[in-house]
Protein backbone atom coordinates (compact mmCIF):
# COMPACT_ATOMS: atom_id res chain seq x y z
CA UNK A 1 0.00 0.00 0.00
CA UNK A 2 2.87 2.42 1.23
CA UNK A 3 4.64 1.28 -2.06
CA UNK A 4 1.34 2.17 -4.43
CA UNK A 5 1.13 5.50 -2.41
CA UNK A 6 4.65 6.78 -2.90
CA UNK A 7 5.42 7.33 0.50
CA UNK A 8 7.62 5.54 2.88
CA UNK A 9 6.03 5.04 6.01
CA UNK A 10 2.88 4.74 7.99
CA UNK A 11 4.30 8.08 9.62
CA UNK A 12 4.12 9.74 6.71
CA UNK A 13 0.98 8.59 5.49
CA UNK A 14 -0.69 9.88 8.91
CA UNK A 15 1.15 12.98 8.69
CA UNK A 16 -0.50 12.85 4.96
CA UNK A 17 -3.71 12.15 5.93
CA UNK A 18 -4.89 12.88 9.65
CA UNK A 19 -5.34 16.43 10.08
CA UNK A 20 -2.40 18.29 12.21
CA UNK A 21 -4.70 20.07 14.81
CA UNK A 22 -6.71 16.30 15.86
CA UNK A 23 -3.41 14.93 15.70
CA UNK A 24 -1.40 13.66 19.16
CA UNK A 25 2.11 14.04 18.65
CA UNK A 26 3.05 12.35 21.89
CA UNK A 27 2.85 8.99 22.72
CA UNK A 28 -0.07 7.31 24.72
CA UNK A 29 0.77 7.29 28.30
CA UNK A 30 -0.23 3.38 29.19
CA UNK A 31 1.25 0.93 31.04
CA UNK A 32 3.87 -1.29 30.14
CA UNK A 33 2.38 -5.06 28.50
CA UNK A 34 1.87 -7.46 31.08
CA UNK A 35 1.94 -11.58 30.85
CA UNK A 36 -1.47 -13.23 31.13
CA UNK A 37 -0.56 -14.63 34.73
CA UNK A 38 0.54 -10.91 35.62
CA UNK A 39 -3.08 -9.35 34.31
CA UNK A 40 -4.79 -12.37 36.12
CA UNK A 41 -3.39 -11.64 38.97
CA UNK A 42 -4.20 -7.80 39.10
CA UNK A 43 -7.78 -8.79 38.42
CA UNK A 44 -7.44 -10.74 41.29
CA UNK A 45 -6.32 -7.96 43.38
CA UNK A 46 -8.80 -5.70 42.20
CA UNK A 47 -11.89 -8.13 43.28
CA UNK A 48 -10.26 -8.41 46.46
CA UNK A 49 -10.17 -4.74 46.96
CA UNK A 50 -14.47 -5.15 46.74
CA UNK A 51 -16.41 -5.99 49.49
CA UNK A 52 -19.53 -8.61 49.02
CA UNK A 53 -22.10 -8.04 51.06
CA UNK A 54 -25.61 -9.59 50.84
CA UNK A 55 -27.18 -6.78 48.93
CA UNK A 56 -31.13 -6.30 49.40
CA UNK A 57 -30.87 -2.72 47.93
CA UNK A 58 -33.44 -4.33 45.03
CA UNK A 59 -34.31 -1.47 42.49
CA UNK A 60 -35.02 -4.16 39.72
CA UNK A 61 -30.90 -6.02 40.40
CA UNK A 62 -31.25 -8.84 42.59
CA UNK A 63 -28.89 -11.70 43.48
CA UNK A 64 -29.18 -15.20 42.44
CA UNK A 65 -28.30 -18.79 41.82
CA UNK A 66 -26.21 -19.31 38.43
CA UNK A 67 -26.49 -23.28 38.28
CA UNK A 68 -22.62 -24.59 37.59
CA UNK A 69 -24.27 -26.36 34.59
CA UNK A 70 -25.04 -22.97 32.83
CA UNK A 71 -22.71 -20.87 34.25
CA UNK A 72 -19.38 -23.52 32.88
CA UNK A 73 -21.46 -24.60 29.84
CA UNK A 74 -22.57 -21.26 28.61
CA UNK A 75 -21.61 -18.17 29.99
CA UNK A 76 -17.96 -19.56 30.53
CA UNK A 77 -18.03 -21.45 27.21
CA UNK A 78 -16.29 -19.84 24.46
CA UNK A 79 -18.74 -22.04 21.90
CA UNK A 80 -20.98 -19.69 23.13
CA UNK A 81 -19.35 -16.14 23.80
CA UNK A 82 -17.47 -15.69 20.54
CA UNK A 83 -20.18 -16.92 18.48
CA UNK A 84 -21.18 -13.91 16.10
CA UNK A 85 -24.28 -12.07 16.00
CA UNK A 86 -27.06 -14.44 14.35
CA UNK A 87 -27.19 -12.50 11.67
CA UNK A 88 -26.53 -15.88 9.39
CA UNK A 89 -29.06 -18.52 9.77
CA UNK A 90 -27.44 -21.27 8.34
CA UNK A 91 -24.38 -20.93 10.90
CA UNK A 92 -26.51 -19.92 14.14
CA UNK A 93 -29.68 -22.28 14.87
CA UNK A 94 -28.42 -22.75 18.52
CA UNK A 95 -28.78 -19.61 19.54
CA UNK A 96 -31.53 -18.65 17.90
CA UNK A 97 -33.18 -21.97 19.63
CA UNK A 98 -31.96 -20.90 22.58
CA UNK A 99 -33.45 -16.84 22.23
CA UNK A 100 -36.71 -18.17 20.79
CA UNK A 101 -36.85 -20.26 24.34
CA UNK A 102 -36.35 -17.15 25.60
CA UNK A 103 -39.16 -14.90 23.46
CA UNK A 104 -41.52 -17.73 24.72
CA UNK A 105 -40.65 -17.35 28.40
CA UNK A 106 -41.62 -14.04 28.12
CA UNK A 107 -44.82 -13.76 26.19
CA UNK A 108 -46.00 -16.65 28.54
CA UNK A 109 -45.23 -14.95 31.58
CA UNK A 110 -46.08 -11.11 30.87
CA UNK A 111 -49.09 -12.54 28.64
CA UNK A 112 -48.40 -10.88 25.47
CA UNK A 113 -48.38 -12.31 22.16
CA UNK A 114 -45.23 -11.22 20.57
CA UNK A 115 -41.71 -10.51 22.31
CA UNK A 116 -38.49 -9.64 21.15
CA UNK A 117 -35.08 -11.57 21.56
CA UNK A 118 -34.05 -9.59 24.46
CA UNK A 119 -33.00 -5.59 24.77
CA UNK A 120 -29.94 -4.04 26.33
CA UNK A 121 -31.54 -3.15 29.91
CA UNK A 122 -34.49 -2.09 31.72
CA UNK A 123 -33.99 1.37 31.74
CA UNK A 124 -33.53 1.56 27.40
CA UNK A 125 -36.15 -0.95 27.12
CA UNK A 126 -38.79 1.31 28.87
CA UNK A 127 -37.45 4.38 26.75
CA UNK A 128 -37.95 1.86 23.73
CA UNK A 129 -41.50 1.17 24.67
CA UNK A 130 -42.09 5.03 25.17
CA UNK A 131 -41.06 5.48 21.13
CA UNK A 132 -43.10 2.31 20.34
CA UNK A 133 -46.16 3.35 21.69
CA UNK A 134 -45.47 6.82 20.06
CA UNK A 135 -45.32 5.43 16.64
CA UNK A 136 -48.02 2.58 17.04
CA UNK A 137 -50.88 5.43 17.70
CA UNK A 138 -49.89 6.58 14.17
CA UNK A 139 -50.80 10.42 13.37
CA UNK A 140 -52.16 10.47 16.95
CA UNK A 141 -49.45 9.80 18.14
CA UNK A 142 -47.56 12.71 16.24
CA UNK A 143 -50.11 15.24 17.98
CA UNK A 144 -49.22 13.74 21.30
CA UNK A 145 -46.39 14.92 23.37
CA UNK A 146 -46.80 13.27 27.12
CA UNK A 147 -45.60 10.37 28.82
CA UNK A 148 -47.17 9.77 32.04
CA UNK A 149 -44.27 8.08 34.76
CA UNK A 150 -45.43 6.54 37.69
CA UNK A 151 -43.15 7.88 40.40
CA UNK A 152 -42.87 4.58 42.24
CA UNK A 153 -40.54 3.08 38.90
CA UNK A 154 -37.27 2.39 39.61
CA UNK A 155 -35.48 6.01 39.58
CA UNK A 156 -32.73 4.71 37.25
CA UNK A 157 -35.28 3.71 34.93
CA UNK A 158 -37.13 7.33 35.22
CA UNK A 159 -33.71 8.70 34.51
CA UNK A 160 -33.16 6.89 31.40
CA UNK A 161 -36.73 7.85 29.70
CA UNK A 162 -36.17 11.56 30.75
CA UNK A 163 -33.30 11.13 28.77
CA UNK A 164 -33.89 9.50 25.39
CA UNK A 165 -37.50 11.58 26.18
CA UNK A 166 -35.84 15.36 25.99
CA UNK A 167 -34.36 15.25 22.31
CA UNK A 168 -37.93 13.53 21.36
CA UNK A 169 -39.68 16.99 22.32
CA UNK A 170 -41.32 14.37 25.01
CA UNK A 171 -42.62 15.83 27.94
CA UNK A 172 -42.30 12.97 31.49
CA UNK A 173 -44.87 14.34 33.66
CA UNK A 174 -44.08 11.72 36.70
CA UNK A 175 -46.37 11.30 39.58
CA UNK A 176 -49.02 8.78 41.18
CA UNK A 177 -50.33 6.85 38.96
CA UNK A 178 -53.84 7.17 41.26
CA UNK A 179 -53.86 10.77 40.43
CA UNK A 180 -52.92 10.70 36.34
CA UNK A 181 -55.29 13.19 34.24
CA UNK A 182 -55.29 11.63 30.75
CA UNK A 183 -55.39 14.67 28.50
CA UNK A 184 -55.40 14.95 24.56
CA UNK A 185 -51.57 15.80 24.90
CA UNK A 186 -51.28 11.63 26.46
CA UNK A 187 -50.19 9.24 24.73
CA UNK A 188 -48.99 6.40 27.04
CA UNK A 189 -48.45 5.50 30.55
CA UNK A 190 -45.28 4.04 32.33
CA UNK A 191 -46.17 2.06 35.21
CA UNK A 192 -43.93 -0.57 37.59
CA UNK A 193 -45.64 -4.24 38.30
CA UNK A 194 -44.64 -4.38 41.42
CA UNK A 195 -43.35 -1.07 42.42
CA UNK A 196 -40.08 0.44 43.50
CA UNK A 197 -41.16 0.20 46.97
CA UNK A 198 -42.36 -3.70 46.34
CA UNK A 199 -45.83 -2.51 46.03
CA UNK A 200 -47.93 -4.21 43.98
CA UNK A 201 -51.48 -2.76 42.52
CA UNK A 202 -53.93 -3.03 40.38
CA UNK A 203 -53.86 -1.41 37.80
CA UNK A 204 -56.97 -3.02 35.69
CA UNK A 205 -58.79 0.50 36.37
CA UNK A 206 -56.12 2.78 34.86
CA UNK A 207 -55.49 0.95 31.85
CA UNK A 208 -59.08 1.18 30.85
CA UNK A 209 -59.14 4.83 31.56
CA UNK A 210 -56.18 5.01 29.33
CA UNK A 211 -57.46 3.02 26.56
CA UNK A 212 -60.88 5.59 26.87
CA UNK A 213 -58.45 8.35 26.16
CA UNK A 214 -56.39 7.12 23.32
CA UNK A 215 -53.22 6.07 24.86
CA UNK A 216 -51.19 2.80 25.63
CA UNK A 217 -50.06 1.57 29.08
CA UNK A 218 -46.59 0.25 29.36
CA UNK A 219 -45.50 -2.16 32.31
CA UNK A 220 -42.29 -2.04 33.53
CA UNK A 221 -42.22 -5.81 35.16
CA UNK A 222 -39.99 -8.49 36.91
CA UNK A 223 -40.77 -12.16 35.60
CA UNK A 224 -40.26 -13.95 38.47
CA UNK A 225 -42.58 -12.14 39.69
CA UNK A 226 -45.30 -13.04 37.14
CA UNK A 227 -45.04 -16.43 38.59
CA UNK A 228 -47.67 -15.57 41.36
CA UNK A 229 -49.34 -12.42 39.74
CA UNK A 230 -51.32 -11.99 37.73
CA UNK A 231 -49.71 -10.69 33.93
CA UNK A 232 -49.89 -7.41 32.56
CA UNK A 233 -51.37 -8.89 29.22
CA UNK A 234 -54.64 -9.97 31.41
CA UNK A 235 -55.17 -6.49 33.46
CA UNK A 236 -54.70 -4.70 29.61
CA UNK A 237 -51.04 -3.56 29.76
CA UNK A 238 -49.82 -3.22 25.93
CA UNK A 239 -46.44 -3.26 26.54
CA UNK A 240 -44.15 -5.08 29.25
CA UNK A 241 -40.67 -4.47 29.53
CA UNK A 242 -38.10 -5.41 32.31
CA UNK A 243 -34.81 -7.33 33.33
CA UNK A 244 -34.53 -11.03 32.91
CA UNK A 245 -31.32 -10.48 35.66
CA UNK A 246 -32.76 -12.52 38.03
CA UNK A 247 -32.98 -15.48 35.90
CA UNK A 248 -29.20 -16.98 36.84
CA UNK A 249 -27.61 -13.77 35.44
CA UNK A 250 -24.81 -12.35 37.97
CA UNK A 251 -25.08 -8.80 39.09
CA UNK A 252 -22.36 -7.37 37.66
CA UNK A 253 -22.16 -4.02 39.30
CA UNK A 254 -25.27 -3.21 37.33
CA UNK A 255 -24.49 -5.17 34.06
CA UNK A 256 -24.41 -6.76 31.46
CA UNK A 257 -28.07 -8.04 31.89
CA UNK A 258 -30.95 -9.60 29.23
CA UNK A 259 -34.05 -7.23 29.17
CA UNK A 260 -37.05 -7.78 27.05
CA UNK A 261 -40.05 -6.37 25.94
CA UNK A 262 -43.40 -8.33 24.69
CA UNK A 263 -46.37 -6.39 23.11
CA UNK A 264 -49.83 -7.26 21.77
CA UNK A 265 -49.88 -8.21 18.10
CA UNK A 266 -51.06 -5.16 16.48
CA UNK A 267 -47.66 -3.43 17.46
CA UNK A 268 -45.15 -6.29 16.39
CA UNK A 269 -44.17 -4.38 13.78
CA UNK A 270 -43.29 -1.18 16.01
CA UNK A 271 -41.22 -3.50 18.07
CA UNK A 272 -37.45 -2.99 18.33
CA UNK A 273 -34.14 -5.73 18.14
CA UNK A 274 -35.36 -9.02 16.78
CA UNK A 275 -38.02 -11.57 16.53
CA UNK A 276 -36.38 -15.00 15.94
CA UNK A 277 -39.36 -16.96 13.95
CA UNK A 278 -39.63 -20.60 13.21
CA UNK A 279 -39.28 -21.34 9.54
CA UNK A 280 -39.08 -24.31 7.16
CA UNK A 281 -35.67 -25.18 5.52
CA UNK A 282 -35.28 -25.99 1.71
CA UNK A 283 -35.77 -30.06 2.94
CA UNK A 284 -38.90 -29.36 4.48
CA UNK A 285 -37.70 -29.40 8.00
CA UNK A 286 -38.02 -26.47 11.13
CA UNK A 287 -35.45 -24.22 11.14
CA UNK A 288 -34.68 -21.06 12.86
CA UNK A 289 -34.40 -17.15 11.06
CA UNK A 290 -34.83 -13.56 11.98
CA UNK A 291 -38.32 -13.10 11.02
CA UNK A 292 -38.24 -9.05 11.84
CA UNK A 293 -35.38 -6.76 12.35
CA UNK A 294 -36.01 -3.41 12.98
CA UNK A 295 -32.69 -1.21 13.47
CA UNK A 296 -31.55 1.00 10.73
CA UNK A 297 -28.22 -1.23 9.81
CA UNK A 298 -30.58 -3.56 8.29
CA UNK A 299 -33.31 -1.51 6.56
CA UNK A 300 -34.12 2.02 5.47
CA UNK A 301 -33.62 4.36 7.79
CA UNK A 302 -36.43 5.65 7.52
CA UNK A 303 -38.51 2.56 7.89
CA UNK A 304 -36.35 1.53 11.32
CA UNK A 305 -37.61 1.72 14.80
CA UNK A 306 -34.45 1.48 16.35
CA UNK A 307 -30.89 1.82 16.43
CA UNK A 308 -30.15 0.21 19.45
CA UNK A 309 -27.52 -2.40 18.85
CA UNK A 310 -26.72 -4.48 21.70
CA UNK A 311 -29.20 -7.89 22.94
CA UNK A 312 -27.57 -8.90 25.41
CA UNK A 313 -27.31 -12.75 23.39
CA UNK A 314 -24.96 -14.67 26.02
CA UNK A 315 -27.03 -13.41 28.70
CA UNK A 316 -30.75 -13.78 27.36
CA UNK A 317 -29.57 -17.56 26.63
CA UNK A 318 -28.31 -17.86 30.27
CA UNK A 319 -32.13 -16.52 31.37
CA UNK A 320 -33.68 -18.99 28.76
CA UNK A 321 -31.16 -21.85 30.14
CA UNK A 322 -32.15 -21.12 33.67
CA UNK A 323 -35.51 -21.12 32.76
CA UNK A 324 -35.97 -24.36 30.79
CA UNK A 325 -33.35 -26.02 33.78
CA UNK A 326 -36.22 -24.69 36.75
CA UNK A 327 -39.11 -25.33 34.34
CA UNK A 328 -42.49 -24.09 35.38
CA UNK A 329 -42.59 -25.48 38.86
CA UNK A 330 -39.03 -24.64 39.62
CA UNK A 331 -39.65 -21.01 39.31
CA UNK A 332 -42.79 -20.84 40.89
CA UNK A 333 -41.53 -22.85 43.60
CA UNK A 334 -38.21 -19.91 43.76
CA UNK A 335 -40.93 -17.19 43.67
CA UNK A 336 -43.17 -18.76 46.27
CA UNK A 337 -40.53 -19.26 48.78
CA UNK A 338 -39.18 -15.53 48.31
CA UNK A 339 -43.20 -14.31 48.84
CA UNK A 340 -43.41 -16.55 52.34
CA UNK A 341 -40.04 -15.08 53.63
CA UNK A 342 -41.06 -11.44 52.54
CA UNK A 343 -44.30 -11.98 54.43
CA UNK A 344 -42.81 -13.59 57.41
CA UNK A 345 -40.63 -10.79 57.80
CA UNK A 346 -42.96 -8.50 57.00
CA UNK A 347 -45.24 -9.77 59.98
CA UNK A 348 -41.83 -9.88 62.25
CA UNK A 349 -41.18 -5.91 61.57
CA UNK A 350 -45.04 -5.37 62.07
CA UNK A 351 -44.40 -7.16 65.71
CA UNK A 352 -41.48 -4.66 66.31
CA UNK A 353 -43.90 -1.55 65.62
CA UNK A 354 -42.48 -0.93 61.92
CA UNK A 355 -44.92 0.50 59.55
CA UNK A 356 -45.19 -1.06 56.45
CA UNK A 357 -45.26 1.26 53.28
CA UNK A 358 -47.92 -1.55 51.56
CA UNK A 359 -49.96 -4.34 52.36
CA UNK A 360 -49.54 -6.30 49.04
CA UNK A 361 -46.32 -7.26 48.24
CA UNK A 362 -43.82 -9.69 46.23
CA UNK A 363 -40.32 -9.59 47.41
CA UNK A 364 -39.76 -6.48 48.73
CA UNK A 365 -40.65 -4.40 51.69
CA UNK A 366 -40.51 -0.98 52.72
CA UNK A 367 -40.41 0.01 56.16
CA UNK A 368 -40.63 3.12 58.90
CA UNK A 369 -38.32 2.02 61.69
CA UNK A 370 -39.56 1.76 65.28
CA UNK A 371 -37.13 1.10 67.61
CA UNK A 372 -34.00 2.53 65.94
CA UNK A 373 -33.38 5.58 63.58
CA UNK A 374 -32.42 4.92 59.58
CA UNK A 375 -28.96 5.72 60.15
CA UNK A 376 -29.04 2.92 62.84
CA UNK A 377 -30.53 0.47 60.94
CA UNK A 378 -27.91 1.02 58.35
CA UNK A 379 -25.29 0.50 60.08
CA UNK A 380 -26.43 -2.27 62.24
CA UNK A 381 -27.09 -3.95 59.00
CA UNK A 382 -23.75 -3.64 57.69
CA UNK A 383 -22.32 -5.16 60.76
CA UNK A 384 -23.77 -8.40 59.77
CA UNK A 385 -22.92 -7.70 56.09
CA UNK A 386 -25.94 -7.02 54.46
CA UNK A 387 -27.15 -4.26 52.30
CA UNK A 388 -30.31 -1.86 52.40
CA UNK A 389 -32.24 0.77 50.52
CA UNK A 390 -32.63 3.81 52.03
CA UNK A 391 -35.10 5.82 50.63
CA UNK A 392 -34.23 8.85 52.52
CA UNK A 393 -37.54 9.76 53.75
CA UNK A 394 -37.22 8.17 57.17
CA UNK A 395 -37.87 4.44 55.56
CA UNK A 396 -35.59 1.37 54.74
CA UNK A 397 -36.05 -0.81 51.42
CA UNK A 398 -35.44 -4.57 51.73
CA UNK A 399 -35.18 -6.65 48.58
CA UNK A 400 -35.09 -10.64 49.14
CA UNK A 401 -34.04 -12.52 46.26
CA UNK A 402 -33.72 -16.63 45.88
CA UNK A 403 -29.98 -16.83 47.87
CA UNK A 404 -31.68 -15.49 51.21
CA UNK A 405 -31.49 -17.99 53.81
CA UNK A 406 -33.10 -17.80 57.24
CA UNK A 407 -29.86 -16.22 59.11
CA UNK A 408 -30.03 -13.54 56.86
CA UNK A 409 -33.89 -12.98 57.46
CA UNK A 410 -32.43 -12.43 61.30
CA UNK A 411 -29.79 -10.34 60.91
CA UNK A 412 -32.57 -8.47 59.37
CA UNK A 413 -34.51 -8.63 62.04
CA UNK A 414 -31.67 -7.90 64.69
CA UNK A 415 -30.57 -4.74 62.32
CA UNK A 416 -34.06 -3.40 62.76
CA UNK A 417 -33.62 -3.52 67.24
CA UNK A 418 -35.38 -7.27 67.31
CA UNK A 419 -33.91 -10.22 67.71
CA UNK A 420 -34.11 -14.08 65.91
CA UNK A 421 -37.22 -14.59 67.93
CA UNK A 422 -39.43 -11.98 66.52
CA UNK A 423 -39.03 -13.67 63.26
CA UNK A 424 -39.04 -17.16 64.16
CA UNK A 425 -42.57 -16.50 65.85
CA UNK A 426 -43.32 -14.77 62.57
CA UNK A 427 -42.20 -17.32 60.52
CA UNK A 428 -44.24 -20.39 62.09
CA UNK A 429 -47.28 -19.04 60.97
CA UNK A 430 -49.21 -19.34 57.72
CA UNK A 431 -47.45 -16.39 55.45
CA UNK A 432 -49.77 -13.80 54.39
CA UNK A 433 -51.65 -14.29 50.38
CA UNK A 434 -51.74 -11.91 47.64
CA UNK A 435 -55.16 -10.92 47.40
CA UNK A 436 -57.49 -12.97 45.37
CA UNK A 437 -57.48 -10.38 42.32
CA UNK A 438 -53.98 -9.99 42.21
CA UNK A 439 -53.08 -13.51 41.87
CA UNK A 440 -52.09 -15.39 38.66
CA UNK A 441 -54.52 -18.33 37.23
CA UNK A 442 -53.44 -18.73 34.37
CA UNK A 443 -50.69 -21.23 32.72
CA UNK A 444 -47.09 -20.38 31.65
CA UNK A 445 -44.05 -22.29 30.17
CA UNK A 446 -46.52 -25.37 28.90
CA UNK A 447 -44.19 -25.73 25.77
CA UNK A 448 -42.38 -28.86 26.36
CA UNK A 449 -38.68 -27.42 26.33
CA UNK A 450 -39.75 -26.16 29.68
CA UNK A 451 -40.78 -29.74 31.33
CA UNK A 452 -37.92 -32.25 28.94
CA UNK A 453 -34.35 -30.90 30.62
CA UNK A 454 -34.31 -30.45 34.54
CA UNK A 455 -31.68 -32.99 34.91
CA UNK A 456 -28.18 -31.59 34.66
CA UNK A 457 -27.29 -34.60 32.38
CA UNK A 458 -30.12 -33.64 30.14
CA UNK A 459 -29.73 -29.92 29.93
CA UNK A 460 -25.97 -30.20 29.55
CA UNK A 461 -26.50 -32.79 26.67
CA UNK A 462 -29.51 -30.08 25.01
CA UNK A 463 -26.90 -26.90 25.53
CA UNK A 464 -24.17 -29.23 23.52
CA UNK A 465 -26.83 -29.86 20.65
CA UNK A 466 -27.62 -26.22 20.26
CA UNK A 467 -23.75 -25.48 20.55
CA UNK A 468 -22.52 -27.71 17.79
CA UNK A 469 -25.40 -25.79 15.46
CA UNK A 470 -23.20 -22.78 15.76
CA UNK A 471 -19.90 -21.54 14.19
CA UNK A 472 -17.70 -19.69 17.00
CA UNK A 473 -14.03 -19.37 17.38
CA UNK A 474 -14.22 -22.75 18.91
CA UNK A 475 -14.74 -24.27 15.33
CA UNK A 476 -13.16 -21.23 12.76
CA UNK A 477 -12.80 -17.67 12.13
CA UNK A 478 -15.27 -14.97 11.73
CA UNK A 479 -14.76 -11.92 9.92
CA UNK A 480 -17.12 -10.56 10.49
CA UNK A 481 -17.71 -7.39 12.63
CA UNK A 482 -15.94 -5.86 15.95
CA UNK A 483 -18.81 -5.62 18.20
CA UNK A 484 -18.43 -9.07 19.62
CA UNK A 485 -16.73 -10.59 22.05
CA UNK A 486 -15.00 -13.02 20.01
CA UNK A 487 -12.05 -11.64 20.19
CA UNK A 488 -11.64 -11.41 24.02
CA UNK A 489 -8.86 -13.27 25.75
CA UNK A 490 -9.77 -15.97 28.21
CA UNK A 491 -8.04 -14.33 30.36
CA UNK A 492 -10.86 -10.90 29.96
CA UNK A 493 -13.37 -13.28 30.58
CA UNK A 494 -12.58 -15.20 33.83
CA UNK A 495 -13.58 -12.68 35.74
CA UNK A 496 -16.67 -11.90 34.79
CA UNK A 497 -17.77 -14.95 37.56
CA UNK A 498 -15.46 -14.28 40.09
CA UNK A 499 -17.75 -13.16 43.32
CA UNK A 500 -15.60 -10.64 43.77
CA UNK A 501 -17.08 -8.79 40.76
CA UNK A 502 -20.51 -10.96 39.94
CA UNK A 503 -22.05 -10.22 43.12
CA UNK A 504 -21.28 -6.65 43.81
CA UNK A 505 -25.14 -4.59 43.32
CA UNK A 506 -24.59 -1.54 41.27
CA UNK A 507 -25.87 0.72 44.39
CA UNK A 508 -23.69 -0.32 46.86
CA UNK A 509 -22.07 1.99 49.04
CA UNK A 510 -18.74 3.09 47.40
CA UNK A 511 -16.42 1.78 50.35
CA UNK A 512 -17.40 -1.87 49.19
CA UNK A 513 -16.91 -1.56 45.22
CA UNK A 514 -12.84 0.01 45.51
CA UNK A 515 -11.87 -2.54 43.19
CA UNK A 516 -14.11 -1.99 40.83
CA UNK A 517 -14.26 2.18 40.88
CA UNK A 518 -10.17 1.09 40.01
CA UNK A 519 -10.90 -0.05 37.43
CA UNK A 520 -13.41 2.42 36.10
CA UNK A 521 -10.64 5.33 36.98
CA UNK A 522 -8.04 3.49 34.58
CA UNK A 523 -10.70 3.28 32.11
CA UNK A 524 -11.79 6.84 32.29
CA UNK A 525 -8.03 8.15 32.02
CA UNK A 526 -7.25 6.05 29.37
CA UNK A 527 -10.65 7.65 27.33
CA UNK A 528 -9.22 10.75 27.82
CA UNK A 529 -6.07 10.52 26.08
Amino acid sequence: MLHALQLASLEELTARTVPASIRMEAPLQVPPAASETEVMQELADLAARNQVFRSFIGMGYHDCVTPAIIQRNILENPGWYTAYTPYQAEISQGRMEALLNFQTLVTDLTALPVANSSLLDEGTAAAEAMTLCRRALGRSGEARDVLLVDGGCHPQTIAVVRTRAEPLGIELQVGDWQAFQFSERVFAVLIQYPDTSGAVHDYAALCQQAHAAGALVIAATDLLALTLLKPPGEWGADVAVGSAQRLGVPLGFGGPHPAFMATREDHKRHLPGRIIGVSRDANGQPAMRLALQTREQHIRREKATSNLCTAQVLLAVTASMYAVYHGPRGLHSIAARMHAQAAHLAAALETMGCELHAADFFDTLRVRPQLRTVAKVLAAARTHGVNLRDFGDGTVGIALDETVTEADLHSVVQAFGGGAANFDEAAASEPAALPTELQRTSEYMQHPVFTRYHSETELLRYIHRLQSKDLSLTTAMIPLGSCTMKLNATAEMAAISWPGFARLHPFAPADQTRGTQKCFRGWRNGCRQ
